[in-house]
């Protein structure tokens, strides 16, 4: 089975999350850009309120599409302390890599939410969307960093995902749902006909029709 896009795929996602429509304490947080289409179609089928919450991968300096770890706003880490010890990665690198990602995030938030201020996540149920997971360390990021910010609940729901990666996450998040498990998943987008890459006007877009 694959998405023929990503609305699709949050209609279909939508459905694994009936029990939690029209539930005033709930609400919807997607990690852009790519979960942001998904995540629209999440919180419109739950009637529940739809923001952003920005994560950033840190790459390995000269080998960036490597991931280290991730950080999310407030500027939380989440460090793949395997990656660092195999390659030995120096603090300094860590935080010049920490430092430039995490500026970064502070301006998507600016450029998505203008002078809007994120939605109180304290005692709600939130529910974390992405447009699917390869390693996990960009969500693991956002478990954290919503943690610090006492929600009831954090719900990570995707599209797609490898058992590990949905295995390890339930050691961060209270509830993970994975729409599809394949056993052979080499990257998110083998599991959508079309897989463009969503832009800053289409996730402020979305964002807007939410609202």
């Amino acid at each position: 089975m694959r998405f023929r896009d990503r609305s699709e795929a949050g209609v279909f996602l939508a459905r694994m999350l009936e029990r939690y429509k029209d539930d005033p304490n709930v609400l919807v947080l997607a990690l852009p850009r790519g979960g942001v289409p998904v995540a629209y179609e999440v919180a419109k089928a739950l009637n529940v309120p739809l923001d952003v919450f920005v994560v950033r991968k840190l790459g390995v300096p000269g080998h960036e599409e490597l991931a280290m770890g991730a950080i999310a706003s407030g500027g939380v880490r989440a460090l793949n302390d395997y990656v660092v010890r195999q390659l030995n990665i120096p603090p300094a690198a860590i935080e010049a890599v920490a430092e430039r990602e995490g500026l970064e995030v502070q301006r998507r938030e600016r450029l998505y939410r203008g002078e809007k201020p994120p939605i109180n996540v304290a005692g709600k149920i939130v529910i974390l969307v992405d447009d699917g997971l390869a390693t996990g360390a960009t969500m693991k990021a956002a478990v954290l960093a919503l943690r610090r910010q006492n929600p009831a609940k954090i719900t990570v729901a995707v599209p797609a995902a490898p058992a590990e990666t949905c295995n390890e996450l339930r050691n961060d998040a209270d509830e993970v749902i994975c729409a599809l498990i394949p056993d052979h998943f080499y990257a998110v987008g083998q599991w959508y006909e079309v897989f463009p890459q969503t832009t800053d006007d289409e996730v402020r877009d979305f964002i807007g029709r939410a609202a």
